[in-house]
């Protein structure tokens, strides 16, 4: 069994909240821009294979998938090692390493090599770091904030996070009007190396992580985490919310930028406003969780967050050129303040809920049907899309998204106020 000795994070004063906490700023300030660097490339890359290679439209949602696949592939091992390895060294390897493979597509691009199999290359290379990444930094984030400062914590990422949805395919569409979509990604390069930088630089030291029980082997510290999901009601459920909500929301916006390029003949620089206006909600939604769960509940504030994520969706798909894109803007506002709320309650749930020791395999064993479905739903998209039309897949996606959130009426969510501190076991 992996256990950690976990000593009380630095004392912080309350005057200012978090943003007196230094090494908090640090994580902070180093996610933010290793976020709009990231949602630059979600913009930035599919232009790429449709504006400089002529990628089909099969291709694109594949090179959507391939960015999630390793959450199928490596989740569950990556969740097991994070528990046994310094995280912030596991952060500052993954970001260095991302660095390198978004570089090598300028450079291919300079030397007229660049390839649809590169950029699938490059996504399948970048989503393996992320994964080590996302893990990392879920456990990591309790080791530098006591547990009554983790919603605080999760709002601000969660803000932060949001903003660079808005940011980041703005700035993509922005670059790849002026200079070309290639141009874009040496700017998602550079947040890497910055975001490594600032990580570096935190001094909290990170509590020991030691092996009680030598003879435990990774598949038992693996099964050990899934049963912990599989057997507690709360997680179950959010499980089964995060995997059919992402499998929806990720199916419409695989095939979204062929949408918006060749159904609506939309210019790159309308198409990453148009992106970022979509997620501002998220902004709003992050900004206002920790008040709505306060007011309304934790467990009621996920229901609401629930129910602004699904329905809304319907209206994506009556986008049309001119005043039609009203239409997707305020669906996409919309769910994007549903999601946000979801996920800072549900982030500040897990790590307070979840036993520290555990946390990194519960984390990656959520996520592993979380992000699983995601590459899944971008291929069936792209198959669709390809076969009765890209306006058809955005319908199928998006009439599966309105109905996700009947899901949280299953199980304990649906009665109570606030969720649990801790599991009925302890």
């Amino acid at each position: 069994m992996t256990t950690a000795t976990r000593s009380g994070p630095t004392p912080v004063r309350t005057a200012g909240g978090l943003l007196r906490h230094r090494d908090f700023r640090l994580l902070w300030a180093g996610q933010a821009v290793s976020s709009v660097g990231s949602n630059v490339t979600t913009v930035a890359l599919p232009l790429v294979a449709v504006a400089v290679l002529d990628a089909a439209t099969f291709q694109v949602a594949v090179l959507t998938a391939a960015a999630w696949v390793p959450w199928l592939l490596i989740g569950l091992p990556a969740g097991a090692w994070v528990d046994r390895l310094p995280r912030r060294s596991v952060m500052v390897v993954c970001d260095l390493f991302c660095a390198v493979a978004f570089l090598s597509v300028p450079l291919a691009a300079v030397l007229g090599r660049l390839t649809v199999t590169q950029l699938l290359v490059v996504a399948l290379s970048a989503g393996a770091a992320r994964v080590f990444f996302e893990t990392a930094d879920q456990v990591y984030l309790p080791v530098l904030l006591r547990p009554e400062q983790l919603p605080e914590g999760n709002a601000k990422l969660q803000a932060t996070q949001t903003a660079s949805y808005v940011v980041g395919p703005g700035l993509a569409g922005l670059i790849a009007q002026l200079t070309g979509a290639v141009a874009a990604l040496v700017l998602d390069a550079l947040t890497f190396l910055a975001s490594a930088a600032l990580l570096l630089r935190i001094r909290t030291p990170e509590p020991r992580v030691r092996r009680a029980d030598r003879s435990r082997s990774l598949r038992q510290d693996i099964a050990e985490g899934l049963r912990f999901v599989v057997r507690d009601p709360y997680l179950r459920v959010l499980t089964a919310f995060g995997a059919a909500s992402n499998f929806g929301l990720s199916g419409y916006q695989a095939v979204l930028v062929v949408f918006l390029v060749r159904e609506l003949r939309l210019e790159p620089g309308l198409i990453g406003a148009l992106v970022g206006v979509m997620s501002a909600g998220g902004i709003i939604g992050a900004l206002v969780a920790t008040r709505v769960a306060r007011r309304c509940g934790s467990a009621r504030a996920l229901l609401i967050g629930g129910a602004l994520a699904g329905p809304p969706a319907l209206l994506i798909p009556l986008a049309a050129p001119g005043i039609g894109l009203t239409w997707p803007a305020v669906g996409g506002l919309l769910i994007g303040l549903g999601v946000a709320i979801g996920n800072v309650v549900k982030g500040a749930f897990r790590q307070t809920y979840t036993p520290h020791h555990v946390l990194g395999r519960v984390t990656v064993s959520m996520q592993l049907l979380n992000y699983g479905t995601i590459p899944l739903a971008a291929v069936l998209a792209g198959a669709i899309g390809a076969r009765y039309g890209v306006g058809t897949a955005i319908v199928v996606m998006t009439a599966w998204q309105a109905v996700t959130p009947l899901i949280l009426l299953i199980g304990p969510l649906r009665r109570r106020r606030d969720l649990p501190a801790a599991p009925a076991a302890s």
